[in-house]
């Protein structure tokens, strides 16, 4: 129902603020479609997603009550959207709720179990789901923002399949105003996301075009100074002389320095299945591979961004070449006389590059001739953007806008920051906002004047997005920056091109809206509907694991089977306890009950509708072995952070989980801190397991088959660890669901979390503190100690007399005297 005040209607409904939600008629028309099944909402940027979301969300709690949840990629879309959900629905504050990473999973939990509405990053709610904090079945209503990112591995994809199989009452709408590049692309993400229907609305629709207005786009070709094309050909011609070894390897027929990043990534490709064969070739080929990728950096800086940038990033190479720890590629690259004479070259540089000054031009013409007031600038550096704010502050009130996260020389900005910039610039303070890709999604940044490309992007949903940001009260102007015959001009053409086909598949798509169900099949729904087998794991995942186990340690004893079907149950292969054992499981469990002080600890097996319960260390989130075991039926995960292990399994089985790649590098570098973990699990559980997870453990690397050897000897004797192989990722969460499996249902144990590492010792912390000096490593640090005596005589130490210790070369001797001896300069 729409209700009028002065002329203007608004929309009524249940829990809907009266009088604050403008009646669009299109915006109803897709709120109302989207309330009636698994809908994608596609609308041009800036023309109302979140307000037919908002629609659909009054609507499900007015007439199914429950939970409903909205996700958005970055934390100031998700603070933007609840200020809004706040103002436009009669809910009190305190139940609509943000999830990111700055509340603490304890608050997260408790706030979850209050809330109405919860706004949250995907990213925290995929923790908290593989932590068990969160229940989803009484979510009615799942909006996912942005959901063109729901490709390969993103956090999207597991939440719509977790949601589909726990909710009770699940209805999902996605929002976008450019869901992908072609039509497999769009309907990936409906598969992915589990969505039936599509729903379009472009510019071309009259009530949508009665709120735009055009936007014109023009692009600006320009010419690089004599200086700065020196330094890209002096650049190129290093990077065609290591792609000419690469060519003898075998790896590329090109030795062209603009050949396509695809052509590079297959190239290493290629030198990773070399590796895999220890062919010594294919080391070498990664390295020149690594030095490649160096070099363009360095191109794509000079070309497209400014020489500031590329002085910058060279400062940074020359610094990273300095450690002790640092790569071949590194060293040769500040070594190459050709790279050096680009470095001089660019130190000498006193001139702006071109794309300042035409900036600077374009906001002038903006803000004096056509009276504009507001512009934001665009760039994919924040080298850049940092310098664009102090050059253009310079003539015009201007602030950046960049990410939370800090990188090498400079600062992110904080959640506050963040919000502060944009409110400052919503109100008018301030004329030009310069931003990263932080502001490209969704944001509520104010109708602009002009919308400014530092350089063009070669994706066309990240255009469309920035192009977004004008044209949607009043007419704007797009203007693109290309510097002539660089990588600007191959990544412009790109984008047009795939924006144009964009464009034409919403059309089509709009055109077929109707036999979309049909073409998406129910399939991809039924993936969802958690319809598992009754036994666990999967018979088809289980018949997989039993055949690649075999190439597993110990694997005939520990492949996951079926009781009933002719096989060996898992209690089968349980040996009787022995009056021993059960000594020792009772000195344990006494021993537990005086190291535990807190209430994480026991969850007895056959609580939790005799879930079996794995408990997860924090750190092990960068895997997807424990978002993989949280989908599994019967299984309960829980994340801890964990003082001792990687996975607890029982109140007696702790796991350390290692790559092969890890594992080797244990024994080919100075790190011996697996040795460290294993012993401090094996006092405070009876029953340790390492897991190395990977292929060819003796032919991976170049390590003598008895050093492996001698290394698992170790492990086996001198720590009592039980030792198993898995091939990949999949396998391992095989493996602890078996273990967990046997431990909790078949022998009746309980899940204990306890251990604390223990504090290091006087020596110890001397060797942590001189390790830490220029990256020198522990072995290293050992020995200087062992030389001078203390860590004030090594600090205070001369660069000969530190050169005298062995193990320390030229290059660490001089590093830890400017470390030490340079004055700080934050």
């Amino acid at each position: 129902m729409a209700a009028s005040d002065a002329g203007t209607e608004y929309v009524e409904g249940p829990l809907l603020t009266p009088g604050f939600i403008e009646h669009r008629s299109y915006q109803v028309t897709l709120a109302e479609a989207a309330s009636d099944d698994h809908t994608l909402v596609c609308l041009p940027t800036g023309l109302g997603k979140t307000a037919v979301s908002l629609l659909v969300t009054a609507d499900r709690l007015a007439t199914c009550g429950g939970k409903a949840l909205m996700l958005a990629p970055t934390k100031p879309l998700v603070q933007q959207h609840a200020a809004f959900y706040r103002e436009a629905l009669e809910i009190p504050d305190d139940e609509i709720v943000v999830f990111t990473g700055d509340v603490r999973p304890d608050d997260r939990a408790e706030l979850w179990n209050s809330a109405r509405v919860i706004m949250a990053t995907p990213q925290v709610i995929e923790n908290d789901l593989v932590g068990s904090r969160i229940d989803l079945a009484p979510v009615t209503h799942l909006t996912f923002d942005e959901c063109h990112r729901a490709t390969g591995d993103y956090a999207y994809n597991y939440i719509a399949e977790r949601y589909h199989s726990d909710a009770d009452r699940p209805l999902v709408t996605g929002m976008s105003a450019s869901p992908g590049g072609d039509k497999e692309a769009i309907l990936q993400v409906c598969e992915n996301l589990g969505l039936r229907e599509v729903e379009v609305m472009t510019e071309d629709d009259a009530d949508v075009a009665d709120h735009t207005y055009d936007t014109e786009v023009e692009w600006i070709h320009l010419d690089l100074p004599e200086t700065v094309l020196e330094i890209r050909d002096a650049l190129n011609e290093v990077i065609t002389d290591r792609l000419e070894k690469l060519k003898q390897l075998g790896v590329t027929n090109s030795t062209d320095p603009n050949m396509s990043q695809r052509d590079l990534n297959e190239m290493r490709g290629q030198l990773r299945r070399l590796m895999d064969n220890d062919q010594s070739e294919g080391y070498q080929g990664m390295s020149a591979h690594a030095e490649i990728m160096k070099l363009r950096r360095a191109t794509e800086l000079v070309e497209t961004q400014s020489v500031e940038s590329l002085r910058r990033y060279f400062e940074r190479q020359r610094e990273a070449a300095k450690t002790s720890g640092a790569s071949k590629a590194s060293q040769r690259f500040v070594s190459e006389p050709r790279v050096r004479e680009a470095m001089r070259l660019a130190d000498q540089f006193d001139d702006l590059h071109p794309k300042f000054r035409r900036a600077r031009i374009l906001l002038a013409e903006t803000f004096g001739l056509a009276d504009g007031e507001r512009a934001i600038v665009f760039t994919e550096s924040r080298d850049t953007a940092e310098y664009l704010t102090e050059f253009l502050g310079e003539h015009f009130s201007t602030h950046k806008f960049v990410g939370q996260g800090d990188k090498q020389g400079s600062d992110g900005m904080t959640q506050t920051e963040q919000q502060e910039t944009l409110d400052n610039f919503r109100a008018g303070e301030f004329q030009v906002l310069v931003s990263t890709s932080v502001a490209e999604e969704g944001l509520d940044v104010p109708d602009v004047d002009l919308v400014l490309f530092y350089e063009p992007v070669p994706k066309g949903i990240r255009s469309i997005q920035r192009k977004g940001r004008t044209g949607r009260a009043s007419e704007g102007r797009v203007v693109v920056l290309i510097a002539n015959d660089t990588r600007d001009e191959a990544f412009f053409w790109m984008s047009r091109r795939e924006e144009k086909r964009m464009q034409s598949e919403l059309r089509e798509l709009k055109g077929v809206a109707d036999s979309i169900e049909a073409e998406l099949g129910q399939e991809s729904l039924e993936s969802f509907a958690g319809e598992r087998s009754e036994e666990t794991p999967d018979e088809e995942e289980e018949n997989a694991s039993e055949e690649t186990a075999a190439t597993s340690a110990s694997s005939d004893a520990n492949s996951p089977s079926k009781s009933g079907d002719g096989q060996a149950g898992l209690d089968s292969f349980a040996p009787a306890e022995s009056g021993e054992e059960a000594e020792t499981d009772a000195a344990e469990s006494e021993s537990d009950e005086e190291s535990i002080e807190d209430d994480r600890v026991v969850a007895s097996a056959g609580t939790d509708d005799d879930q079996v319960e794995i408990v997860v260390d924090q750190r092990e989130l960068d895997s997807h072995i424990a978002r993989d075991l949280s989908t599994r039926k019967g299984i309960r995960t829980r994340l801890e952070t964990l003082q001792v292990g990687d996975y607890i399994l029982s109140d007696r089985v702790v796991v350390e989980r290692k790559s092969v790649e890890d594992f080797l590098d244990t024994l080919l570098g100075s790190d011996r801190s697996m040795f460290e973990q294993v012993g401090e699990a094996g006092r405070f559980y009876s029953r340790p397991v390492v897991i190395i997870e990977g292929g060819d453990l003796y032919g991976a690397r170049n390590v003598h088959p008895n050093a492996i050897r001698g290394a698992l000897a170790s492990l086996a004797v001198d720590f009592g660890v039980s030792i198993l192989r898995t091939a990949d990722e999949g396998e391992t969460a095989d493996m602890l669901e078996t273990i967990a499996r046997r431990e909790q249902e078949t022998r009746d144990r309980s899940v204990s979390v306890h251990g604390q590492k223990a504090s290091k010792t006087l020596a110890e912390q001397q060797e942590y503190v001189v390790s830490s000096i220029a990256e020198v490593g522990p072995v290293t640090a050992r020995a200087m100690l062992e030389h001078f005596g203390s860590v004030e005589a090594v600090m205070t130490a001369e660069t000969e007399d530190l050169l005298e210790v062995t193990g320390v070369g030229e290059v660490t001797a001089t590093r830890v005297r400017e470390v030490v001896g340079s004055r700080y300069d934050a």
